[in-house]
């Protein structure tokens, strides 16, 4: 029997350092796979949770404990899950986004409650949503189009549970309005709805949950400025909402209140979606994004908006992805990390604040693992 000392928590069994090490290699370290966290990018409220408001360009570690498990970021405050299920939040607080029970913006990440159950994280504006281990929903924050589904338009400056379902499975953010997917495979939308952007055949505003039709094979969803996409049991993908840019793929800049198909393809992935793009994977690892192009986020080489897919190169080895408001960052299955597009507060971690218009390597590191992004602001996770 020993015991091993690893960043200052000590774990006792039988276990050597080679076993350690090659344990965390293996991702099968046995209270959760550790990982380091970075920020880097815009810091003005502190989101970055480096204990100041300094912009950085390139990868900084938040703590130097690697025991994060899962992240997202909303405009200016940043989230987190740790390895234990316990929840911490930092950044701006105006609108009650962090969760604290109160307005005052946070440098360092904070513990919200001493619950470890917290399991899923959703990306919002300025407010905050999260699923637990038993399937509730929580959300706070900013809240004047009833988008974190309360049935009212009332800020909240900590977690407040919606409904009482225990059924929730994924949950996400667009400017201000919010989608969800059960465990049933159904999706719900609730929040602003002036372009259509909750799906539900109209341009009213809801403060409570609403279904998206009746089907039950509802997978992956995203949500951008004031639209939606989302992708089903299937491989099909779906848009609808704002489409000034094109941001929905339909080869046109019409609106829709509904749910349309994105082609007729069958493989889709995973989507994501920034202020007015969209970014998806396909099931043979290659990328492909449209949408507004102004500041070359969709990584195309050019500055064309565009209103149907492209492909983003020939690879098909990409993995994650993740928009901010104009900027996106994707992993590839090697674990390297790529970046691209507005780099002014240098959110694309490459040391500078240049704008790029095609993929760039984030340093030389082949460990990345998670990945999330703020407004303009970036946070990814690495095992030791």
């Amino acid at each position: 029997m020993a015991t091993v000392l690893i960043s200052g928590v000590q774990y006792s069994g039988i276990w050597t350092m080679n076993q350690v090490n090659a344990a965390i290699a293996a991702s099968t370290w046995p209270f959760g796979s550790p990982q380091y966290l970075y920020s880097w990018g815009v810091n003005t409220s502190g989101q970055l949770g480096l204990g100041n408001i300094t912009d950085y360009s390139s990868p900084k570690q938040v703590s130097g404990i690697p025991n994060w498990k899962f992240v997202a970021s909303g405009s200016t405050q940043s989230l987190a899950i740790k390895a234990n299920g316990s929840l911490f939040t930092w950044g701006n607080n105006a609108q009650g986004q962090i969760g604290d029970g109160t307005t005052t913006s946070r440098s360092s990440p904070v513990q919200i409650g001493a619950l470890t159950d917290w399991s899923f994280l959703g990306r919002s504006y300025l407010s905050s949503l999260a699923v637990k281990t038993d399937g509730t929903l929580w959300t706070w924050g900013r809240n004047d189009s009833g988008q974190l589904g309360l049935g009212n338009t009332t800020n909240r400056s900590s977690p407040v549970q919606v409904g009482a379902l225990t059924a929730w499975a994924k949950v996400c953010g667009g400017r201000i309005h919010t989608l969800a997917t059960k465990t049933d495979g159904t999706l719900w939308s609730w929040g602003s709805n002036a372009f259509g952007q909750l799906g539900l055949g109209n341009i009213t505003n809801y403060s409570s949950p609403k279904q998206v039709g009746v089907l039950t094979n509802w997978s992956e969803v995203a949500a951008g400025n004031a639209s939606s996409v989302a992708i089903k049991t299937d491989g099909t993908l779906w848009s609808w909402g704002q489409n000034t840019n094109g941001q929905l793929g339909l080869g046109n800049t019409t609106d829709y209140s509904s749910p349309k198909q994105v082609g007729a393809l069958t493989a889709w992935l995973k989507v994501a979606s920034n202020y007015q793009a969209t970014l998806a994977l396909k099931t043979n690892g290659t990328l492909w994004s449209w949408g507004n192009n102004v500041q070359g986020e969709l990584g195309l080489g050019n500055t064309t908006s565009y209103s149907s897919p492209k492909q983003v190169g020939a690879l098909t080895t990409w993995l994650n992805l993740a928009c901010g408001t104009s900027h996106t960052l994707v992993t590839k299955t090697d674990g390297t990390l790529w970046s691209w597009g507005n780099n002014v507060y240098g959110q694309l971690g490459l040391g500078n604040t240049t704008y790029y218009s095609s993929p760039k390597q984030v340093g030389a590191l082949a460990t990345w693992s998670s990945i999330a992004t703020g407004a303009y602001q970036t946070l990814a996770t690495k095992p030791t």
